[in-house]
Formats: C-alpha cells, structure tokens, sequence
C-alpha cells in the first residue's frame, strides 16, 4: 500500500502552505533524510526530508500550488516490491487532494441541477456534508442562490456573492461565475467593498500585489493583537553621546579575521534591554487567561524587514552574550531572515521585542505589541538638538524610545520601571559590561 507523504506543519501558526518546488520527480528512488520539497510557510521557506525510502509513485499537489491544508496528501510514496498498479484506485485515508475535487464536482453537478428537478443518480457517491454557511442575502433581503462550491471560491478569493451574476439555472452562482467575477465584486473578508463615498479604482489604474502566505498571518496576528490586547504607551528621552563614543571606540579596536565585529547602535540596545529585564523581570512576560507567565530566560525578539514582510529573530540567552556576539548573531539571523532561511525556533518564541526606525530618520513611534509578549520597545533615529545639562544649555545627541505595554500582565509602574533602567544603562554605556 503506498505511503501517504502529508503537507508538515512546519511552525507553530502554520495551518497551510505553499508547495514551492519539489526536489524529485515521479519514478525518483528516495531514502530517509533526501530532500523532496521546499515548502513556503507563514514565515519561511524551507526543506522537506523524506521520512522512508522508496520511490516516487504519483505527486498528487503539483509545485507552485498555494494554501495547501496542513496534513493533506502531496504525493504517493511507493514502498520496495510495489509498482504503479498499486496507485490504482487508491483512496487517500485522510480525504486527500483527489477525493475532495471529486466531491467537490459532485456537489457542484447536483447544485447547479434547476429546481423541481431530480440530480443524474451517480452510484456509490458519497452524500456531500451539510454546507454550514447560510446562504447570502442581498440588500432588498432576498436570499442569493449560489452552489456551495461557488460559494467556497468565493469565499476563499474574498468575493462578494451579492455582487455577481449567476448564469445558473434561474439565476444560480455556479462555479464559473465565480471564477470570472471582476474585483469590483470583493468582499469585506477579502478586499475592498464599494461603500457609499468611495469608487473601486478602474482596473488598470492599480497593480495588484497577491498576499502571500506571510503577509496574511502577520494581518491577522496584529489585528488581534490591535483588538484584543490593551496596549498603553510610555516615551522616554535618552541621550546617547556615551553610547555612541563607546561604540566607536570598540569599533575602532575590533580584530581582524576570527572575532571581527562591528557593532551598530541596535546591538547596544539590544543588550541594554537584556540588562534591563533582568533588573525588572515583570516586564519579561505573558498574559493568559490562568495566569500571568514570567519567563525565566531573557529572548529578545528584533524586527527584521524582509520582502514579505516583518519577521522577529530571536537572541536567545541576549543578558549571557557579549556585544561582538549579539552583534554578529543578529547580523546572521537577519540575513537568512531576508532570505526567507529561518528555521521556526529562530524565530517562535522570544518575550520582549525591540523594533527600531532610526536608520529610517524616524524619530518616534508607537509599535504594535508582537503577541503574546506583553512589551516592545520602539526605537527612534538619535538626533542632535538643545539640552540642559548642570543648568547650561549644550547640544547632545538624543533618542527617543516608546515602550508598547499589554496592560492586563504588566502595570504602568512596571513599565516605567523597565524604561528608567533602560534609560540609566544608555546613558552609562560602561554598565553594559557588568
């Protein structure tokens, strides 16, 4: 009997996936631990290992399909003594790829039948679930009559049904309607619905940029995470002269070859923030409905800005590390970040994230909190501008920093307590090395 090769769930979040490319091709004899496939998660792209040996008897998903469900059948593996004659009416044990179209033809042949009349008998079909979607009603309150496979394409390309012609028996939505439908008829789940004061821009006056898997999870985490979590805001001023002329000076006598570094102002930070939640580690925790979690480690996740979108990289253990290693970690973290070559522990995880704008010339903002921590820090461009220092007035160079709390697991006190510490460590750079 073959073996079933299933999407994997690659990632914690992971529910589908894109099937990239395969690594092998129908007839390929395989062993355990080749190579088969890159799979594009909602965070990266990454290898497939076979897990038995045999030969590649049929690729039921094809490479470059999307939003394969996790779990699905993706090919058909055939096991030593067994030849093609075994793939003959083989059935996947899990409603794989081949069965669900086939039912789904089914149920589409016995909706689009006209009303009144009896759909063509098909032996041994398998009756189709009850659709739990109630069917759409238009704004004049009548209902829209659609097959429930027209129904699920709409559903998944984000089309309003209320909004297309049915060329169906008395009007029905039927398959091909869906499929042919313009994008003025997209839905709120999906994309842009015409509203009173505002017009769809006329096609060809837009480019339309396909969500890809990631930009999709990352929408959903932080809208929930907009929604759900109680966010409050504190700023802080820190002047960085020190920091800077400390960063130069390590810089300046950095070695060449084994133990190069070059240190950026955001590996400093990153480890001034380490230091910090050791000093307050209620600042370092989650909230959940039982009770609130302290982490006993200090991760620090960092924003990385890729193609696809934000990823968070994770310096494990950042309060043990040194600055040379948390600066060349994090340079090599996100640079397989970019390249979509994180594996999910470098990035799952993590209990305090730092994002920082200043090397946009962004002087202050206010970040969405990466859930389910309860802090980021918002990091801004250091700026020269008038300070007084001693009662004189001088010039020093100035960032601004804005902490993003989940007020249900970490008190207004607390976070001023976490920033005044940040705040002293910045300012005194020669602490970091305690």
């Amino acid at each position: 009997m073959p073996i079933e090769i299933l999407m994997p769930a690659l990632s914690p979040t992971m529910t589908e996936g894109n099937l990239a490319t395969w690594s092998v091709s129908e007839g390929d004899t395989v062993s355990a631990g080749d190579v088969i496939a890159e799979i594009e998660t909602d965070k990266a792209t990454m290898e497939v290992e076979a897990v038995d040996e045999g030969t590649i008897g049929k690729i039921v998903v094809p490479a470059g399909t999307s939003a394969v469900a996790v779990n699905s059948v993706i090919a058909l593996l055939l096991e030593e003594g067994e030849d093609a004659s075994a793939l003959e009416g083989y059935t996947s044990s899990n409603g794989g790829a081949d069965s669900s179209a086939s039912n789904d033809a089914k149920t589409e042949e016995a909706s689009d039948v006209e009303p009144g009349k009896s759909a063509p008998a098909a032996s041994n079909a398998p009756k189709p679930a009850a659709s739990t979607t109630s069917a759409p009603v238009s704004p004049s309150g009548e209902r829209v009559f659609a097959s429930p496979l027209a129904r699920r394409i709409a559903t998944d390309k984000g089309l309003d049904l209320k909004a297309i012609s049915g060329t169906g028996p008395h009007g029905r939505i039927v398959k091909r309607d869906v499929e042919n439908a313009k994008p003025s008829a997209a839905s709120a789940s999906g994309g842009a619905v015409a509203t009173p004061g505002f017009a769809l821009p006329e096609s060809g006056s837009v480019t339309e940029i396909p969500n890809s898997t990631m930009r999709k999870v990352i929408a959903t985490r932080l809208q929930e995470a907009k929604q759900t979590i109680p966010h409050f805001y504190l700023s802080v001023d820190c002047r960085i002269d020190a920091l800077l002329d400390m960063r130069k000076t390590l810089n300046a006598a950095a070695p060449e070859g084994d133990g190069a570094y070059k240190l950026s102002v955001n590996d400093l930070i990153i480890k001034a923030v380490a230091k910090g939640l050791v000093e307050v580690p209620a600042a370092n925790a989650m909230w959940t409905d039982e009770a609130i979690h302290q982490f006993n480690t200090v991760d620090i996740s960092v924003a990385v800005a890729t193609p696809s979108g934000l990823i968070t990289p994770i310096i494990r253990h950042a309060d043990h590390k040194g600055l040379a290693a948390i600066s060349n970690e994090i340079k090599e973290l996100a640079g397989r970040a970019k390249d979509g070559k994180l594996m999910p522990e470098e990035y799952t995880g993590g209990g305090f994230t730092i994002s920082n704008l200043g090397m946009f010339g962004v002087k202050d903002f206010a970040a969405i909190i990466n859930p389910p921590q309860s802090c980021i820090l918002a990091v801004g461009a250091g700026e020269q501008q008038p300070i007084v220092v001693d009662g004189q007035l001088a010039v020093g160079t100035v960032m601004t920093c804005t902490l993003s709390v989940d007020h249900r697991s970490v008190d207004g006190a607390v976070g001023a307590q976490f920033l005044a510490a940040f705040k002293r460590i910045i300012e005194n750079p020669a602490l970091l090395a305690l």
